[in-house]
């Protein structure tokens, strides 16, 4: 590995256990002003302050979102967009270029891509050139893989996320992030397949923060590499010490019951 891409890495993935806490915050584009994200800069600080190793965001958040002073954070600049006000609110198109990522600051890019959409093959060849230009600048990849089309009956069956994962490893992504799969078994199979770290998605708003501090510590008991969590985190009421939990749980290895302490319940 280029000594680029590994001092980038470090950033958001721990060097000592080889896990890490993202937090995307992209989901403007998609729908508009969202609850939790409207003042970025508070957002992103609460993250730090939680201690996440890195948030996730367009390029246009950057510079409202940048601190001057508080803990530091990973960036990673998300280079796909679409929107639900489309018909084709599934087909992801490239925004923006690594190069953009570097000027930004990013530690990091990411591209997220559908199987099963029929437009599947375009965004197969944008994550195979943003692959070739992470090389290129020795800046590490994030693929956010994903199957969602007409033929695909559940996104979370084993063999469907099987599939994901290993589609963003072989295209060249550092990181692959798939929805975790419902239990230990099955998605020790899916880390087993990869040979580099897969992290979870938080999906759709849990009912509980057990729920959500369940389904860590599952993740990381069958390998995984920790969270790319959204709305589960800073949309939740005691946000900073949910990430304080969520950092128990990947980084000190506590169980639910211990994190749910640090959160207060």
């Amino acid at each position: 590995m280029y000594l680029g891409k590994k001092v980038r890495l470090e950033r958001i993935i721990n060097r000592e256990n080889g896990r890490t806490i993202i937090v995307p915050m992209d989901h403007g584009v998609t729908l508009g002003a969202v609850e939790g994200l409207i003042d970025m800069r508070e957002a992103v600080n609460d993250m730090a302050m939680g201690g996440a190793d890195a948030v996730l965001m367009h390029k246009g958040l950057v510079r409202c979102s940048h601190r001057n002073a508080g803990k530091d954070v990973g960036l990673i600049v998300h280079l796909s967009a679409s929107t639900a006000l489309s018909p084709c609110g599934n087909t992801k198109t490239l925004v923006g270029t690594v190069e953009e990522g570097i000027k930004h600051g990013a530690d990091c890019v990411s591209v997220h891509i559908n199987l099963g959409d029929p437009n599947e093959r375009l965004m197969l060849t944008d994550l195979g050139r943003v692959a070739e230009a992470c090389d290129n600048w020795h800046m590490p990849l994030l693929a956010m893989v994903y199957a969602r089309g007409p033929q695909v009956k559940n996104s979370y069956d084993p063999e469907v996320v099987a599939h994901c994962a290993r589609v963003g490893v072989e295209l060249g992504a550092d990181i692959v992030k798939v929805p975790y799969t419902g239990d230990i078994e099955s998605f020790s199979d899916v880390v087993s397949a990869c040979c580099v770290p897969v992290v979870i998605a938080g999906g759709e708003r849990m009912e509980s923060t057990r729920q959500i501090l369940e389904m860590v510590h599952d993740s990381l008991k069958a390998g995984g590499a920790g969270i790319s969590v959204g709305r589960n985190v800073f949309q939740h009421p005691s946000r900073v010490n949910l990430v304080k939990a969520l950092r128990s749980i990947v980084h000190e290895d506590a169980d639910v019951d211990q994190a749910l302490k640090v959160v207060g319940e």
